[in-house]
């Protein structure tokens, strides 16, 4: 019996599920240049996590496609939903727009047999020091975020400092900041510039130097001695958005980002041991961390293939072992050539739209496998123009390629082009 096509399922999980527990991402195309048209439903599985790239030049749907994802898991019947959650890490500050319907798109919304909504379950939570920022802008706001210092690693300030390794700064910095790791007590920013400062091993120039770029750390009011801790954030069917958008330290965010993404596979790392002893026992399976979707707009801020940032490690850690115990990835990006190739070739979905680009086109060479009987340039250039938000989407699980019009959203999107009204 012929299903809908279901991205990311394989034919073993299609026969048992169907179409259960999918999202429906748009339709196919069938046709090139103005004879193109669409067919039947293209859905999205969301029985497990995947590594998905979403991928395109400014403009041409990237933003929009991972919300329409986004939308789909906040659709799902509400005993699957509570089992799942997704968090957003947003330095361009446009997903807090989906809590509201999307009124600007009706007549489009009608030809989809759909209707506009918005989601109460998107959460967002904004840098402490900058809440006023949005409180003035009447920007929703549902919390705000600061992590501890202490939950930090010495490698992890390494990294946002960009030290190299084997320098006297990098080894004073780690030194004191171990110590004060080992003495079992919780410390901030000004006991790391005291514990320094009382260094009688460390040169005048060396403390100096480290106490500026520490005081820069303070400033931005996120890393003190006492923070939010992953686990009061993260809830069962909700999206956490991470606006950073006001955030202009980069080091910051990749601060951030890092010990967040360390502390939910962790989390689940945990989760997976316990629902699996449930099994072993016969027990009620009891999940005590949602499977949980890490979504990371403008990607290659946060695991470049040049060089290694604070978050670097843990999203490719992810990217490489996050599938089994739950941990699921998507990374967006105008520029896929500037992802580190760890993560790109852990991708077992690729949505692109347009690329120009002769660097972005080679590295989704080198993501997609021998089964696809086209270049991809080819089959980028093929999709339609008159269509807006037509992409290739490449599956791994069914070893094929498809063409689909991205279907409309149902809540607000805030991320196209600013213009005069």
């Amino acid at each position: 019996m012929p299903y809908e096509t279901v991205v990311g399922r394989t034919r073993d999980d299609l026969e048992k599920f169907r179409t259960n527990v999918a999202g429906y991402l748009g339709k196919h195309i069938v046709g090139t240049g103005e004879d193109a048209h669409l067919t039947t439903k293209v859905l999205l599985d969301l029985l497990k996590p995947h590594v998905m790239l979403i991928c395109g030049k400014r403009g041409s749907g990237k933003s929009y496609s991972a919300a329409v994802v986004i939308e789909e898991f906040l659709s799902l019947p509400e005993e699957t939903r509570q089992k799942m959650a997704f968090v957003v890490f947003d330095p361009v500050g446009i997903y807090w727009s989906m809590k509201f319907p999307n009124d600007t798109q009706t007549k489009l919304l009608t030809e989809w047999e759909m209707e506009s909504k918005g989601f109460e379950n998107v959460k967002v939570y904004v840098p402490e020091k900058q809440l006023t920022e949005y409180e003035e802008a009447e920007i929703p706001v549902d919390g705000t975020i600061s992590i501890a210092l202490s939950e930090l690693t010495a490698e992890d300030l390494i990294l946002a400092f960009g030290l190299e390794r084997t320098s006297e700064l990098a080894v004073t910095l780690e030194k004191n900041f171990n110590s004060l790791v080992e003495s079992g007590n919780k410390f901030g920013v000004d006991d790391l510039v005291d514990s320094i400062a009382s260094d009688v091993k460390a040169r005048k120039e060396t403390k100096d130097a480290l106490t500026s770029l520490l005081t820069v750390l303070s400033q931005w009011g996120v890393i003190k001695k006492e923070g939010v801790k992953i686990t009061d954030l993260i809830k069962p069917g909700q999206v956490i958005v991470f606006d950073f958008s006001r955030l202009k330290s980069q080091e910051i965010r990749t601060l951030i980002t890092g010990l967040m993404t360390r502390e939910i596979l962790y989390q689940r790392i945990l989760s997976r041991k316990e629902e699996e002893l449930s099994k072993i026992t016969g027990g009620n399976a009891k999940t005590t961390f949602p499977i949980t979707w890490l979504v990371f707009e403008e990607a290659h801020g946060f695991v470049p293939n040049d060089r290694d940032v604070s978050s670097s490690a843990d999203i490719k850690k992810v990217a490489k072992e996050g599938r089994e115990p739950g941990v699921g990835l998507i990374t967006i990006t105008q520029q896929p050539n500037k992802i580190h190739p760890d993560v790109l070739s852990q991708s077992d979905i690729v949505i692109s739209f347009r690329l120009t680009s002769k660097d972005d086109l080679e590295a989704l060479h080198r993501v997609y496998q021998t089964y696809m009987p086209e270049e991809l340039e080819k089959l980028i250039n093929k999709l339609p123009r008159h269509l807006i938000g037509s992409a290739i989407i490449l599956d791994d699980a069914l070893e094929k390629v498809f063409s689909v019009n991205i279907r409309p959203r149902i809540s607000w999107h805030s991320g196209g082009t600013a213009q005069i009204s």
